[in-house]
């Protein structure tokens, strides 16, 4: 904390909108959106190495925040203040940072796979700047982004050669997606059957049940994108500038539509249930994956 006390004497006006700004580099949509560009658009095999880095990183942040249940710094000390515009999005417990978690898997994962000095410059930048706006903002401690930045280090350069080596043979691919799901699947079973201490905060542990949903569903979302395309579309990323951006920004479109628009069905549908987030992640990442590509020969001949 006092680490933190000695930033909150060092906020300015400008200082806090700097932090807000950079501190968005650690959301869900942006990780969505990176992962599919290169998914889509650069290179497949480097989009499935980012998004698993993403997907296992929040699979471990998420079991770790559950697991030991550390509140919130102003929680802890009711005298901080933190920069009140990041309240809305530091829900949760406080350790792991997920922010931090997120902007070091997506941009180190960047740095580690993209060879151009200043991409690998901007990336790392991006990597120090998102855990040092979580503290400034006060809505992290030091211990919390230095366990999130180590976590997503490690998933770095430990999963780089694991997709390297599933993605030789279909079958290797099959091994890798099935031990995702099993740790996807392994954490959603601890958020259900693990006994919780009576006093464990109610919002928080919802966070945590729909985030075990989420990645189970995303997991299996990309396990069938990945039988679509291995046995039918055999898709590739090569096209003009203006034809990526035709298929990334066209291809956003119906995939935000699932995102949001699903939503109030799946959980009327569910009865409330937070599986209804399962499913519906289980549709943007199948469709992502292994419906939208089936569009890129079509694209291709509007190059001609």
């Amino acid at each position: 904390m006092e680490f933190l006390r000695f930033l909150e004497n060092l906020r300015t006006p400008l200082g806090d909108t700097f932090f807000s700004l950079i501190t968005h580099l650690g959301e869900e949509t942006l990780f969505i959106i990176v992962g599919l560009l290169f998914f889509w658009c650069i290179n497949k095999k480097q989009g499935y190495y980012i998004l698993s880095v993403g997907f296992l990183g929040t699979v471990i942040n998420q079991f770790l925040k559950l697991l030991f249940r550390i509140p919130r710094p102003w929680v802890q000390d009711p005298d901080f203040t933190i920069v009140e515009s990041a309240r809305a999005e530091a829900t949760g417990y406080s350790f792991p940072s997920g922010h931090t978690q997120s902007a070091v898997g997506v941009f180190g994962s960047i740095a580690r796979i993209r060879k151009q000095k200043l991409t690998r410059i901007l990336c790392i930048a991006a990597c120090l700047l998102v855990p040092l706006s979580r503290m400034y903002l006060g809505v992290h401690t030091p211990l919390d982004v230095g366990v999130s930045l180590i976590i997503a280090i490690v998933f770095i350069f430990v999963l780089y050669p694991a997709v390297e080596w599933a993605l030789k043979e279909p079958r290797h691919m099959r091994i890798y997606l099935a031990v995702m799901t099993m740790l996807s699947l392994f954490f959603l079973l601890f958020v259900l059957l693990y006994n919780f201490p009576v006093d464990i905060d109610p919002d928080n542990y919802a966070s945590g049940v729909k985030n075990a949903y989420k990645i189970l569903g995303c997991v299996l979302g990309l396990w069938l994108a990945f039988e679509i395309d291995v046995r039918y579309i055999h898709f590739d990323t090569k096209g003009t500038w203006w034809v990526q951006v035709l298929k990334l920004v066209i291809g956003l479109i119906p995939l935000l539509a699932i995102k949001s628009g699903l939503k109030a069905p799946l959980y009327s549908l569910c009865n409330g249930n937070y599986a209804a987030d399962g499913i519906r992640y289980f549709l943007i990442t199948a469709f992502a994956g292994g419906i939208w590509p089936m569009t890129f020969r079509f694209f291709r001949k509007l190059e001609k």
